[in-house]
């Protein structure tokens, strides 16, 4: 185990310092620096080596924590990286953007902050890349197999990554420019720079994934002619029908889902020219919606120069400790300020927007909202709190219903779920044979963590599939339960 008395002699929770709030709004950068691996180590030391490491229960990818942990705090970071990768194609993706389920399942936790588990991850793998150990591994020999993955983000990925090992010909279909899904042009520089997905994407490619960008699948090729070119197909095109706001006004100009205002700033931020940009320099900014998207907007609309940001949030402002009915090793729903909420704006708690205003020109200038309470039938408007919040740029990030499927269902005749995901049985098989479904879209709307531990799942089935035999491929523990979370 780690420090046998490292719980006992480093109480605290260490994290590396944010950079100044005037500095990094000034830039797109990522807003934390280099941690002393010293810090770090003692971290590490921290972990008890539980007997039962209620970690990993948080954690659907099966991460071996406890063995990382101990490897890191030892110093011995070539084994702790083979640890590390044995189960999770991507920690350099998930130690900077997972919320971390494993760390508020942390025994340690219970009594004293938990171990930063996420941090000692990044660390392992940032390491890794600066020593030259994280290496293309092509396979020994080829199966003959072709296998298309239409999607890109953390599910596509994962599972190109993992049947391409398997010695299968893959070609990964992304209709941006670019591969890399929402890790692309969803999440803001800040909060992890593109070059982090880049070196990824060049090891894929050593190994001999290939990429297919700017090819819309239902449209450019249809889905019959990528199942009649492939032996096997991976939907893993993620959850991307936003939840809208059904309310009078919504149509009038200067309110967008945040789907529509991110990626453009994502793009000027790595330097491209996007014509007829929204930003929100000069502008009092609304963002409906209190998640981690909302979040992106809110730093994204800082750095764009924003006069004011407000989020608005039906729930009521979550509590800084654990409810009763949230006990550990559940996520609970607490109180959190993320980077982007440390640079400024108000957070509004309990509210909810009755009408979206405009001028005559049809150009949004405030919303009107009241306050509101659970009720006998939900949530009920709180009398006399109505009032006008002015604004000229509303973005709407309240979350997302799930895959396109329009095309899906109309080519090939795929079967939805009640939740209109596509179905699919315990092999990850939908109703079309030899038509495979990862992450998100087979899903609903999930966490980074879920949609690697879904692609590798999902891989594990087809290699299974197209070989006629046990895969030897790994796949986590219980990929299709639902996580500790409520």
């Amino acid at each position: 185990m780690a420090d046998p008395q490292g719980f006992l002699k480093t109480r605290e929770r260490e994290l590396p310092a944010r950079r100044p709030v005037p500095v990094r709004i000034r830039d797109w950068r990522e807003v934390y620096e280099e941690q002393e691996l010293g810090q770090l180590q003692r971290q590490a030391g921290r972990c008890m080596d539980c007997g039962i490491p209620f970690c990993h229960s948080g954690c659907p990818l099966g991460n071996l924590i406890p063995e990382w942990n101990d490897l890191a705090w030892r110093g011995d970071w070539r084994l702790a990286i083979e640890r590390l990768h044995a189960t999770n194609n991507f920690p350099e993706f998930t130690g900077r953007l997972c919320p971390a389920p494993c760390e508020t399942a942390c025994v340690l936790g219970i009594n004293q902050p938990a171990v930063t588990i996420k941090q000692v991850e990044v660390t392992t793998i940032e390491k890794a890349f600066a020593d030259g150990g994280v290496a293309p591994r092509p396979p020994e020999r080829l199966s003959g197999k072709t296998v298309a993955v239409v999607g890109s983000g953390p599910a596509g990925l994962a599972a190109a990554q993992q049947l391409t090992r398997a010695g299968h010909t893959v070609a990964v279909y992304e209709r941006a420019d670019r591969p890399g899904g929402l890790l692309r042009y969803g999440i803001p520089e800040f909060k992890m720079e593109k070059s982090v997905l880049d070196r990824r994407l060049q090891q894929m490619q050593a190994e001999g994934t290939r990429f297919r960008s700017s090819v819309d699948v239902g449209n450019d090729v249809t889905w019959e002619q990528l199942r009649a070119r492939y032996d096997a197909v991976v939907i893993a095109m993620g959850a991307t029908v936003p939840r809208d706001l059904d309310v009078p006004g919504r149509q009038v100009a200067g309110v967008m889902q945040a789907m529509d205002f991110l990626p453009p700033a994502n793009r000027v931020a790595l330097g491209e020219s996007v014509e007829g940009q929204v930003t929100a320099e000069g502008k009092d900014v609304v963002v409906v919606g209190g998640g981690d998207t909302g979040a992106d907007c809110i730093g994204t609309s800082h750095r764009q120069g924003a006069k004011s940001v407000t989020s608005l949030e039906i729930m009521p402002q979550p509590t800084e400790e654990r409810v009763p009915g949230q006990p550990w090793p559940t996520y609970p729903m607490l109180f959190r300020v993320a980077s982007a909420h440390e640079e400024g704006g108000e957070r509004l708690y309990a509210v909810s927007t009755q009408e979206i205003l405009s001028d005559e020109d049809g150009n949004v200038t405030g919303l009107r909202l009241h306050e509101v309470q659970r009720g006998e039938n939900g949530f009920e408007p709180v009398a006399g709190t109505e009032r006008v919040l002015p604004t000229q740029l509303v973005l709407l990030a309240m979350g997302f219903l799930g895959p396109q499927t329009e095309a899906l269902v109309s080519q090939l005749g795929i079967e939805l779920d009640e939740r209109s995901n596509v179905q699919r049985g315990s092999d990850y098989m939908s109703s079309v044979p030899g038509v495979f479904v990862a992450g998100d879209a087979g899903r609903g709307q999930s966490l980074i963590v879920w949609a690697i531990a879904e692609g590798r799942a999902a891989a594990h089935h087809v290699d299974a599939w197209l070989s006629g035999k046990p895969s030897r491929l790994p796949r986590p523990v219980n990929p299709t339960d639902r996580p500790l979370m409520v």
